[in-house]
């Protein structure tokens, strides 16, 4: 083992900047690839953590090509019922809603704001919970509750919880909480939709449902029997009434992207494989480094292992402790890799990872990335011992050595894989940054400058006092109300009514009369909402051009059949994204309630404020406004540029991850180009002495060796090309709305990544090239 580290000692004294940019460059790789493999695992496994995941599934409605997951109370009971294969069945509501309470101890009260869902008592049947306190019987009675561990820790301690009062409800049990990567939160499950709650409303599209069957292979016997069970209700058959039933699997719904109304979290297939291909090149760029690093460095060597050989060394000897140098150099740098990670996760950055990056979390992918580190140095060192030995030790000891045309090309190849690798993560990245910027900044259909939103739910009684201390102040230009955060998320209300003695179904979301004006939406045909609207009977509607051309819309007529939701259909306006830009824009209407209401209220306030005014004054003014009214509420005070990044937060941290480790693969193909350098360097010392004393100059020597590296440079942009733009467009795919595909995107690239190569081979050949040639050819 000595010999070897002083080997290792020997060539990091001889070449310290290119050792430490080599191990580096691997420690950089090995970082990378575990960091992208943890991601990897977190969404991949999503829900996976369920016992019997892979029979739970959820219940979705296609007609003609939608599909939602909305569907009617008495269609899911249905279902369930209609088969015993299916174990459990339970509807939940898709919408959590925050709930505000306060505990008192001692004394000392503390206000907490936490998330509630009310699920049917089934719920409990489908998904995995762990009690750790409590059992699931507590679901027998609507005044209970379930919470998680974390937060009974946080708001009893360690004391136990279970019967303890939250608001009007009784703590009934206390559930283990789930992990991150799981469509079940970790919310306040409350059992309060009754086994009679819309149990005969076939027009209530507000529900959610999922199962649990005994084997998934037996899902086509319960369709077919959930059929004949809906036929033998007397109505219209199954089959002609131009719906069918999908069922998704619960490790699937994570990835599914077709649905409308669906609230689970998301990720992309695509990306994920952008991710995992972008963790191989970093693996394979820095195993190529590390070979033509050491095959930089046998010029060097070739005398000294010779010489070893003569004084009475084996050949096989010194090629086995070759290869143990590569070893022992790749895992060093996979315990620097190690390192990095430990101290990435002290940086902002890491939040751009959802997976836990300890080791204890990730055994399996931290132990696999060592074996992958002692594999590429036991690769990397065979082709260096095999050539070093190769020769005979008199033709060595006189400095008879060089590559042969086959290597030289083998060598071209491999640096070849770095550079298209690196053209096509530029310019994919680039896309990408362009697709999030044009998200974020494409016009949206009302104006969205100067507009804070705030919530308002502990202040709906105070709403005209809040409005005049709000325009109070001067830099307050209006204020208007809404029930939801427009283009705050993918899912809004649906609703589903006759029209013309069609079914129209369309997004809608219930706003105050001055909304579209303080909005800046304008009417196109028909009228504004007026002060009046809300003391008709029944609400007015303003209807946006794609559900005019879809359903045909016709001004001043009614839509609906006298139930709550019927109105007159006042006005149109040009479409609204009022969703991200990962959908197209749907059928939805603005809706002004009138005095049939269910007794909905407005949560959002929208706060208009005047070109010119200092922003932050005005929001601490609006925060001191909430505190006169509620002093401990948390209220949510936003800018509407922050609402447009909450929106596209996970592809904005997919993004910066995936644009972070690009960065990392093309500094690693840099210090790539740099070992080759050096290999050139020490191989043609010879060669540009001679060129110096036949009179060549420092630039003609510089420049031919940039002409044989712009030469590969073109050659690998022509193939990278075509590639990045294949995938480029493939994921552009995922969005309704997307930028085009620049053609100056595709130059750009080409010359930032020249320009980065030509200057790092101008600069390692800048001393070969000023080395006085008397001295290079004694030498050689």
């Amino acid at each position: 083992m000595y010999p070897i580290l002083r080997n290792i000692l020997s060539v990091i004294r001889r070449f310290k900047l290119a050792t430490v940019l080599n191990i580096m460059g691997l420690s950089v790789a090995f970082a990378a690839f575990m960091t992208i493999m943890v991601q990897l695992n977190y969404d991949l496994s999503f829900d996976k953590f369920h016992k019997d995941h892979d029979k739970i599934f959820r219940l979705e409605l296609l007609q003609e090509t939608s599909v939602q997951t909305n569907i009617p109370r008495p269609l899911a009971d249905l279902f369930f019922e209609s088969s015993p294969h299916i174990m459990a069945g339970a509807v939940v509501s898709p919408f959590p809603y925050e709930n505000y309470f306060n505990i008192e101890d001692d004394g000392v009260r503390d206000f907490f704001t936490e998330k509630c869902m009310s699920v049917a008592p089934e719920f409990i049947d489908v998904f995995t919970f762990d009690f750790v306190e409590g059992s699931k019987d507590a679901f027998k009675a609507r005044s209970k509750i379930i919470i998680p561990l974390s937060l009974s820790r946080k708001i009893f301690g360690n004391e136990p919880a279970v019967d303890k009062q939250l608001r009007e409800w009784t703590v009934g049990a206390i559930y283990r909480d789930f992990p991150s990567n799981s469509i079940v939160n970790n919310y306040i499950y409350r059992p309060s939709i009754s086994a009679n709650q819309d149990k005969e409303n076939w027009s209530n599209f507000d529900y959610d449902a999922y199962f649990r069957v005994d084997e998934a292979s037996n899902l086509p016997l319960i369709y077919e029997s959930f059929k004949r069970k809906y036929n033998a209700l007397g109505g219209d058959p199954w089959e002609d009434i131009g719906a069918q039933l999908r069922f998704t699997a619960l490790p699937d719904i994570h990835f599914v992207t077709n649905v409308s109304n669906d609230t689970a979290p998301k990720a992309s297939r695509q990306t994920l494989m952008i991710l995992f291909s972008i963790a191989i090149v970093i693996i394979i760029i820095a195993s190529i480094n590390f070979i033509n690093f050491s095959a930089a460095l046998t010029p060097i060597r070739v005398k000294r292992i010779n010489t070893q050989r003569v004084l009475g060394a084996q050949r096989n000897t010194l090629r086995i402790a070759i290869v143990a140098e590569s070893a022992v150099i790749c895992f060093l740098s996979y315990l620097v890799a190690l390192c990095l990670i430990s101290v990435f996760r002290t940086t902002p950055w890491v939040k751009l990872v959802d997976g836990n990056l300890s080791f204890a979390a990730n055994p399996l992918i931290f132990g696999g990335t060592a074996f992958i580190a002692l594999l590429t140095g036991l690769f990397a060192g065979i082709f260096p011992s095999r050539y070093m030995t190769s020769f005979e030790p008199a033709l060595a000891l006189k400095g008879y050595f060089g590559l042969s045309s086959t290597r030289k090309q083998m060598r071209n190849i491999l640096i070849g894989i770095q550079f298209v690798s690196s053209f096509a993560l530029l310019i994919g990245v680039s896309f990408m940054y362009l697709q999030n910027r044009f998200m974020q900044n494409s016009a949206l259909g009302f104006d969205k400058d100067e507009l804070i939103t705030v919530n308002i739910g502990r202040i709906q009684n105070s709403r005209d006092a809040f409005v005049d201390r709000l325009k109070s102040y001067s830099g307050i230009e209006d204020v208007t109300f809404g029930e939801v955060l427009l283009s705050g998320s993918d899912i809004y209300m649906k609703w589903g009514i006759d029209y013309n003695g069609k079914r129209a179904e369309f997004q809608c979301i219930p706003v105050h009369y001055s909304f579209l004006k303080v909005m800046g939406i304008h009417i196109t045909e028909g009228r504004d909402f007026r002060q009046e609207d809300a003391d008709l009977q029944n609400g007015v509607y303003v209807f946006n051009e794609t559900a005019r051309k879809i359903y045909d819309l016709k001004l001043n007529t009614m839509v609906g059949d006298g139930g709550i939701e019927s109105g007159e259909i006042i006005g149109f306006i040009q479409d609204v994204n009022v969703t991200s830009f990962r959908l197209g824009v749907a059928p939805m209407a603005f809706y002004v309630w009138g005095t049939k209401n269910w007794g909905r209220q407005p949560g959002i306030a929208y706060i208009r404020l005047k070109p010119g005014v200092n922003k932050h004054e005005a929001m601490a003014y609006i925060h001191s406004t909430l505190a006169g009214f509620d002093a401990n509420f948390p209220f949510q005070v936003r800018f509407y540029d922050e609402v447009l990044q909450q929106l596209y937060e996970k592809e904005t941290s997919l993004i910066s991850l995936i644009s972070l480790f690009s960065l990392m693969a093309i500094f690693i193909s840099v210090v790539g180009v740099f070992g080759l350098v050096v290999f050139d360097g020490e191989c043609r010392r010879k060669e540009i002495g001679i060129r110096k004393v036949y009179g060549a100059s420092v630039a003609e020597i510089i420049l031919m060796f940039n002409r044989r590296y712009l030469k590969i440079l073109v050659i690998c942009f022509l193939i990278a090309a075509p590639l990045a733009f294949y995938v480029v467009s493939r994921w552009l795919e995922n969005f309704a709305y997307k930028t085009p595909v620049y053609w100056w995107v595709y130059l750009l690239a080409f010359i930032i990544l020249s320009v980065i190569i030509l200057c790092t081979v101008t600069f390692q050949n800048w001393s070969a090239a000023n080395e006085d040639p008397v001295k290079s050819i004694k030498t050689e």
